[in-house]
C-alpha cells in the first residue's frame, strides 16, 4: 500500500516538475539535465509555485493541508511560493453518510434515532479531517454535529511518514534544505493534524473561546454540548448567520459594514492581548454574521496562544513601529531572548529601519501589520534569530484580519482602530495597576517565604548544607504547600464530625 501510494506521489512530482525545483540546486547540473532529457515530454512553462499547488491538490486533501501549513512559513519559503500556496482551498467531497451515522452509533452505543429527534443525512460542511450535519436533541435544540472521517488517523499517519521522507530528501539534497529545517517543519504539522484529530480538545478550545466573549456584543461562540461530545464527534449549538464574504447581503440586511470592520480588528486585539488565546484559522469560511451584525466564530481546531512576555514583545513591537523607535524594536528582540545576547543593537536596528522606513511613505491607513511583522521575520534570520511558532501562527491569523477588514472596508485605517487595545494592555502591564495586580498574584508566595529566608540563608551560608538556596526555597514551598492541603482537609474533616454531633444532640 505504501509503495503505491509513493509510486503515486513519485508520479505527481515528476508530472508537475518538482524533481527540478529541487535538483535547479544541486552543484553540478549533471542531474538536473539528465531528468530533463529523460522527461522531454513535460511542460514545465508554468511558475514553479503553480506547478507545485497544482501538485498537492492532485495528491490529496492531507497535502493540500500541509500546503496551507507551508504556506504560513513565510520566514522560510520564497515569496512566491508561500503566496501561491496560500490559495489552496481544503475542499474535499464529503464521505458516505452511512459511515458518519455508524460512527456515531459506536459513539453512543445507541441509534442515531435514539440520540437525536432528528439528523439530516446530508452534510452541510466537508473538510479534509471531518464533516458537518445538522441535527435535533430530544430537548429540541438545534445542534451542528462534527464527525472525524473514518479511519482518517491512518491516512494521516501513511501520509506524513511519505512526507517525511520527501522532506529528508529535500534537505539532502537542496542547497538551502538544512536552513528550511523541513522535517522540523512536518514534525510541527503533524502535531497541529493531531490536535485538529481530537474533537474534545477542539471541544474545550470552542468553550474556552465562548467563555472569553459570553457577554460581547461584538463575537458569538457556540455552546458546547459536552454529553454528546467524544475524541470523535463534537455536537454544539447551531449558529445562524450569513457568510462574512457575502458582504452584499450583509449590507442589504442593514449590518453597518464598516463597523463590522472595526470589530474585526477589536476583536482580534481583545483575544491576543486580553486573552492571550486566539483563534488561528480566521478565514472567510470560518466566520458568519448575525443580522446585528455580531460576528460568529466557527471551526475551532486551531487556536493560538501566548504568554504575557510574548504579548509585551508584540505590543512593544507595533508601538515602537508607528512611533519609529527603531532601536526599541531591536532591544524587544533581544529583551524576549529570541536574538543573541551578543546581537549588536545598532547593526539590528539599522536593518530594521531598512524594513520599516519606507512603510511610512504611505498613510497609516494603507500600512500592513502582517507584511511588516513578516519583512521583520525575514530580516531576523541575518541575526540567527529562531522565529517563534506561536508568532508565525499570529502573523498568518492577523494577515486574514487584515484582508477580511480591508476587504469589507477598504479606509479601515488598523492602526487608529488597534492602537488604544495596545496602549490600554501595556498600561495594565506596566503601570500602577499591573503593578498592584501582580503584588497580589504574588503575595501568598512571599508571604510563605519571606519569614524563613533568614534561616535558609543562615544554614546555607554557616554548614554549607546546600550548594543551592534556590533549590531549599522551592522545596520549603512546594511542603509548606502540601501542608496548608493538609490543614484545609483536617479542618473540613473536624467540621463534619462536628456538624454530625451537633445533628445527634439535637435529635
Amino acid at each position: 500500500m505504501r509503495l503505491l501510494r509513493l509510486l503515486k506521489i513519485a508520479s505527481v512530482g515528476i508530472r508537475y516538475g518538482l524533481d527540478q525545483m529541487i535538483l535547479e540546486h544541486e552543484p553540478s547540473g549533471r542531474l538536473a539535465w539528465l531528468v530533463r532529457a529523460v522527461f522531454f515530454w513535460r511542460d514545465l512553462s508554468a511558475p514553479r509555485a503553480v506547478r507545485l499547488r497544482l501538485a498537492l491538490e492532485a495528491l490529496g486533501p492531507i497535502f493540500v493541508k500541509f500546503g496551507q501549513m507551508l504556506s504560513t512559513r513565510r520566514d522560510l519559503l520564497p515569496a512566491d511560493i508561500a503566496d501561491e500556496l496560500a490559495k489552496l482551498q481544503d475542499q474535499v467531497p464529503p464521505f458516505p453518510s452511512a459511515l458518519a451515522i455508524a460512527e456515531l452509533e459506536r459513539v453512543y452505543g445507541k441509534k442515531v434515532s435514539e440520540v437525536f429527534a432528528d439528523f439530516d443525512v446530508e452534510p452541510v460542511a466537508s473538510a479534509s479531517v471531518a464533516q458537518v450535519h445538522f441535527a435535533t436533541l430530544p430537548d429540541g435544540r438545534e445542534v451542528a454535529v462534527k464527525i472525524l472521517r473514518p479511519n482518517i488517523r491512518n491516512v494521516i499517519a501513511h501520509d506524513i511518514a511519505l512526507i517525511d521522507t520527501a522532506a529528508g530528501l529535500v534537505e539532502a539534497l537542496w542547497a538551502d534544505g538544512k536552513r528550511l529545517k523541513p522535517r522540523e517543519v512536518v514534525a510541527e504539522f503533524e502535531k497541529h493534524l493531531a490536535d485538529e484529530l481530537d474533537l474534545m480538545r477542539e471541544a474545550a478550545s470552542c468553550s474556552q473561546l465562548r467563555r472569553n466573549f459570553l457577554h460581547s456584543p461584538l463575537l458569538a461562540v457556540p455552546e458546547v454540548y459536552w454529553d454528546w461530545c467524544a475524541s470523535s464527534v463534537m455536537v454544539m449549538q447551531r449558529m445562524h448567520g450569513t457568510p462574512v464574504s457575502q458582504v452584499d447581503n450583509l449590507r442589504a440586511q442593514g449590518v453597518d459594514i464598516p463597523a463590522l470592520a472595526r470589530a474585526g480588528v477589536e476583536i482580534f486585539f481583545t483575544q491576543v492581548f486580553r486573552d492571550g488565546f486566539f483563534h488561528a484559522d480566521m478565514h472567510p469560511g470560518n466566520i458568519f454574521v448575525t443580522a446585528s451584525g455580531q460576528y460568529i466564530a466557527l471551526d475551532f481546531g486551531i487556536m493560538g496562544t501566548l504568554t504575557d512576555a510574548d504579548k509585551n514583545y508584540l505590543a512593544q513591537n507595533f508601538i515602537a513601529f508607528f512611533q519609529r523607535d527603531y532601536k526599541r524594536v531591536a532591544q524587544a528582540h533581544i529583551e524576549a531572548g529570541w536574538a543573541p545576547a551578543d546581537t549588536r543593537v545598532d547593526e539590528f536596528e539599522a536593518a530594521v529601519r531598512a524594513v520599516c522606513e519606507p512603510v511610512f511613505d504611505k498613510p497609516l491607513k494603507d500600512i500592513s501589520f502582517g507584511k511588516v511583522l513578516l519583512r521583520l521575520f525575514q530580516t531576523s534570520r541575518r541575526f540567527n534569530i529562531e522565529v517563534q511558532p506561536q508568532l508565525v501562527m499570529l502573523q498568518k491569523t492577523l494577515l486574514n484580519i487584515e484582508g477580511l477588514g480591508r476587504q469589507l472596508d477598504p479606509e479601515l485605517d488598523l492602526w487608529k482602530t488597534a492602537k488604544p487595545y495596545l496602549e490600554s494592555w501595556m498600561h495594565e502591564q506596566i503601570g500602577w495597576r499591573g503593578f498592584v495586580r501582580n503584588l497580589k498574584y504574588e503575595a501568598t508566595t512571599w508571604a510563605a517565604i519571606l519569614p524563613q529566608l533568614p534561616r535558609l540563608a543562615h544554614q546555607a551560608l554557616s554548614h554549607g548544607q546546600s550548594k543551592n538556596l534556590g533549590d531549599d526555597i522551592a522545596r520549603l514551598l512546594v511542603e509548606q504547600r502540601r501542608q496548608t492541603r493538609l490543614l484545609v482537609l483536617a479542618c473540613a474533616s473536624l467540621g463534619g464530625l462536628l456538624g454530625t454531633a451537633l445533628i445527634v444532640l439535637l435529635a
